[in-house]
């Protein structure tokens, strides 16, 4: 067993010396690069500006996009769902107070 996990290691080791990359970088990659790690080494901006700059930033990638896409629509429906629920818990209530108010009108609730 162990002569087979050297040799497809010798296997690999070969594979990745022979390995070229041909793909070049994008346009001022590295202009990109020394950016990022300034604004790192200034440390994290303060207050709400710097979040919603951090937002939107992150959403320019699509998975990031698309995940904020969806938690906002879900928030947005469970807060519909609850409002909904509220408001039909008080018109429940009220209905069932003025049905027994208009049985006996001198019943209070």
């Amino acid at each position: 067993m162990k002569s087979e996990n050297a040799h497809h290691q010798d296997g690999l080791h070969r594979t990745l010396q022979e390995w070229k990359i041909t793909d070049s970088l994008p346009p001022r990659f590295e202009e990109r690069v020394w950016q990022r790690i300034q604004r790192e080494e200034k440390g994290q901006r303060a207050g709400a500006w710097a979040f919603l700059q951090r937002i939107v930033e992150d959403l320019r990638r699509p998975a990031f996009a698309s995940s904020y896409i969806a938690f906002v629509l879900l928030l947005g429906i469970g807060a519909g769902y609850w409002q909904a629920r509220t408001d039909n818990q008080r018109a429940s209530h009220e209905l069932g107070a003025r049905y027994v108010q208009m049985i006996d009108p001198y019943q209070r609730r």
